[in-house]
């Protein structure tokens, strides 16, 4: 029976705790491709991105931007036919007021390189995924020549029908999310926001559960979390150990600047605690307008993700097209699924099977100029301290294929947005889950 009926509790009395989101400014959007143009149903070339739009891509593959409701405002065209010379516009660099394109354009520049092996005898250091401060680690990874992606568009639509949501606000939207990553299908960071790491997890909760989820049956998500944890959001009290630290006070991009550091730790309480509670930090701050979390005592509201997920993996899908990767078990069942960046048209992942070799939790990071990239002044091997703001996490899990591996980022509000390097990419959360399920010799599919 699908679980996923109308129930009587309100949904607007168990999202009071969530503030509303302020709507967005409509703005001004030029196309930097002179031969597309926006065209509306009624024929009119669009100027312009209107409040609460979206991008989008129709059944045919036609790039087109939406309202909140769904419906299709303008439709991606040629401009032949409707300009002799038409505007220069840039209708993939206008802005997303959901903050992630339904279909994988990357349009961000992730800091710091991300390929990287841990040398063969390095030791896997397993530990509990807590919430105290990462210890260093005697394991180092080391990455081949880094080379920026590019910017450019995913040609590739997605296999699955597009999701919208119908005038759902954005405090039924963290629902949503929380209920996603309760059930092992993560979204990535929670942020209220619906696109393609919400998309992509609805899919991938329907093919481990077999059930058909309604994102818009909110009232229905809202009583299976009643069930599995309580409210999507909960307040929490600030510690004298949150508060504390340690701390540190940037990160640097120089190389040798990092490594004179003894650790690339969390910079504050609330970058801390958004990746504690699976959340964006700017998305924390703003549902907690106002206060100051350096202060123990002060009461915050966070995302209620539940328990951490446990189980065997053994076997794991890289999907390069839809930037997820999908855990199974020995009897062939999904038990967990995540966005992921994975490889670019520079730096692409490997192709075919390979295995996990070692997983190291908490690794530093080797940079050796003599096989990697040079970067400025920096003509010797530096041995950089680990940290959740290292280059690979907290975590890395080495593949058999040399410098490719599966890790952890100091940037988890761009994963599933962005390129790797070749390597696949997950929130410091999601690859510490997915490594405390993983052994050496678990196969790990590349699949395009």
């Amino acid at each position: 029976m699908n679980r996923f009926v109308r129930s009587g509790l309100s949904a607007a009395a168990l999202l009071a705790v969530v503030a509303a989101a302020p709507l967005a400014e409509a703005q001004q959007f030029y196309n930097g491709q002179r031969d597309v143009v926006f065209v509306a149903p009624n024929g009119d070339i669009l100027d312009y991105v209107p409040s609460g739009a979206a991008y989008a891509r129709d059944r045919r593959g036609n790039r087109v931007l939406i309202d909140p409701y769904g419906n299709i405002i303008a439709t991606e065209m040629r401009a032949r036919g409707y300009y002799p010379r038409p505007p220069v516009r840039d209708a993939y660099n206008g802005g997303d007021v959901y903050g992630d394109d339904p279909y994988g354009d990357s349009h961000y520049s992730e800091r710091g390189a991300v390929t990287g092996s841990i040398p063969r005898n390095g030791q896997i250091d397993r530990q509990p995924l807590d919430d105290q401060p990462y210890p260093q680690s005697d394991d180092y990874a080391s990455i081949e020549p880094d080379q920026q992606s590019p910017d450019v568009m995913q040609p590739k639509p997605p296999q699955e029908p597009v999701i919208t949501l119908k005038n759902k606000s954005k405090s039924e939207i963290v629902a949503l999310q929380v209920f996603l990553d309760r059930a092992g299908v993560s979204p990535g960071a929670i942020d209220g926001h619906m696109g393609a790491n919400v998309t992509k997890a609805i899919y991938a909760y329907q093919q481990m559960t077999g059930e058909t989820l309604d994102p818009n049956n909110t009232d229905a998500i809202l009583e299976q979390l009643r069930m599995s944890g309580g409210l999507p959001l909960v307040g929490y009290t600030i510690t004298p150990a949150d508060a504390a630290g340690p701390y540190v006070a940037a990160i640097p991009e120089d190389y040798a600047h990092k490594a004179a550091m003894s650790s690339l730790g969390y910079t504050s309480t609330t970058e801390a605690l958004a990746e504690r509670f699976h959340m964006d930090e700017g998305f924390l701050k703003e549902i907690n307008p106002g206060v100051d979390f350096t202060v123990p005592g002060t009461i915050v509201k966070v995302v209620n993700p539940g328990d951490v997920k446990s189980g065997s993996v053994a076997r794991i899908i890289a999907d390069k097209g839809r930037k997820q990767v999908f855990a199974y078990d020995n009897a062939g069942n999904l038990i967990a699924a995540y966005p992921a960046s994975i490889g670019s048209t520079d730096t692409p992942s490997p192709s075919g099977t390979v295995t996990v070799e070692r997983v190291a939790f908490n690794p530093g990071y080797t940079y050796n100029p003599k096989i990697n990239f040079q970067q400025g002044a920096n003509d010797k091997i530096l041995n950089i301290p680990p940290g959740p703001n290292g280059p690979v996490g907290t975590v890395w899990m080495a593949l058999s294929k040399p410098t490719y591996g599966i890790h952890g980022t100091p940037e988890p509000s761009k994963i599933g947005r962005t390129q790797s390097h070749g390597c696949i990419r997950l929130t410091n959360w999601d690859a510490t889950e997915l490594a405390k399920m993983v052994k050496p010799g678990v196969t790990v599919e590349f699949v395009d």
